[in-house]
């Protein structure tokens, strides 16, 4: 058997490892390979990633509850995604394989934590939140739909819930739903949202473009709906009922209220248009409302000409 033979075979039994919550025996296959070729790339890239998480986690045992636990293990999620894109473009790949094995192991590990913490917590919304998370970490979207849709019921003002459930329905190809709850969840609170948990293509390649275009930090999140209707993205309409549309024209009021002695523009004006279009959006599917619509239409155009010329055309 050659070496390089004996190294694919020796990762694979790392990754399954992983895989199957067993760090210690993955690092022992990790420094097997390393010994057949301590230049190799992958082994190399294995290595640092199992280790940084080995010793994250030696932190587990200064929390007490399974919840904090959970918490923690997700808080490092998102420190080690930075990392693993930095040594990724160290290393000149990004090594899936590797990527999905210690996914699969780290979100495995926090489910652990919340499933426990859920079966204490007495179906705590909060909780069921991040089971639903967790179940979507690990690829398990059917189940984590179920735990994102009794969270997002019971937190329905709650726009990180509906967009983790739209993220999840566009994961499992239904995306006229994912379209709905992503402009739910955008006009909610786009502050609330966790962009960076967010997986499938509809919403990744919305903020990609998004961003190219300059946005970035909190603005990014506000303009993100904003495009996503001039783009056709978030393309669901639908009318309003009267407790809405009341509070819809009252945001709106308040919006332009706080616009106009404001120098924030870069949160207020994006925030001011989703809600312009939302309300053209409920007067489209209300008979006789042209006039109430090109009102609209010009409002948009006094704050920005730009997106007034886009949405018109």
């Amino acid at each position: 058997m050659s070496g390089e033979t004996t190294i694919e075979g020796l990762l694979q039994k790392a990754y399954n490892s992983l895989k199957d919550a067993g760090a210690d025996t993955a690092l022992r296959f990790l420094q097997e390979a390393l010994k057949e070729d301590y230049e190799h790339q992958e082994v190399l890239f294995a290595l640092k990633c199992l280790t940084w998480w080995l010793d994250k986690l030696k932190r587990l045992e200064d929390f007490r509850s399974p919840y904090e636990k959970g918490g923690y293990i997700l808080a490092q999620w998102k420190i080690f995604q930075v990392f693993q894109e930095r040594i990724s473009e160290a290393a000149g790949s990004s090594f899936d394989s590797c990527q999905f094995a210690v996914r699969h192991y780290v979100f495995s590990l926090a489910l652990s934590s919340f499933g426990e913490a859920l079966g204490e917590s007495q179906q705590d919304p909060e909780v069921m939140l991040q089971v639903g998370r967790c179940y979507k970490g690990v690829g398990n979207y059917e189940e984590a739909v179920k735990y994102l849709e009794l969270a997002a019921r019971a937190k329905r003002e709650d726009s990180g819930a509906l967009a983790e459930m739209a993220d999840t329905k566009a994961l499992l190809g239904d995306s006229r739903a994912a379209k709905v709850l992503f402009r739910e969840a955008f006009f909610l609170n786009p502050q609330g949202i966790d962009l960076q948990s967010m997986e499938s293509e509809m919403i990744l390649r919305l903020k990609e473009k998004t961003a190219e275009l300059g946005y970035g930090g909190q603005e990014l999140a506000e303009w993100i709906p904003v495009y996503g209707c001039l783009w056709g993205v978030f393309s669901i309409k639908r009318e309003l009922k009267p407790v809405e549309l009341g509070g819809l024209k009252q945001s709106i009021l308040t919006l332009e209220n706080d616009l106009r002695g404001s120098s924030d523009a870069g949160i207020l004006k994006p925030r001011l248009i989703n809600r312009y279009f939302r309300l053209i959006d409920h007067y489209e599917n209300v008979r006789d409302n042209s006039e109430a619509v090109e009102e609209t239409m010009l409002k948009i155009k006094f704050i920005d000409p730009a997106i007034y010329e886009q949405y018109r055309n």
